[in-house]
């Protein structure tokens, strides 16, 4: 399943660096990786999605990682619905650790 994760970031410094974890999948839940991250310009809000295997394996993952320095909405992506297309500018993502 996909999900998309609105986080509200409350303190951008303590988000970001806490956020690489994310990023780098450090203790994400088996089957659960971020696919796409859109930060705003300021930093005050990005928007990232994920595949897992469920909505409360990406908010537990975001809410433990983040903490206190975002407040973290995750829902389904109805996927019957959905569409995507890689805008062009943006680079690929990182490798994925091995």
């Amino acid at each position: 399943m996909y999900v998309v994760v609105h986080h509200k970031i409350l303190n951008p410094e303590t988000a970001f660096s806490r956020g690489q974890a994310l990023v780098d999948g450090t203790g994400a839940p088996d089957g659960t990786r971020v696919l796409q991250f859109y930060p705003h310009i300021d930093g005050s809000v990005v928007t990232c999605l994920w595949e897992t295997k469920s909505v409360a394996d990406v908010q537990g993952f975001t809410d433990t990682t983040l903490g206190d320095s975002s407040v973290n909405v995750c829902y389904e992506v109805d996927a019957e619905k959905a569409f995507a297309d890689r805008p062009s500018g943006l680079k690929t993502a990182p490798p994925s650790p091995a």
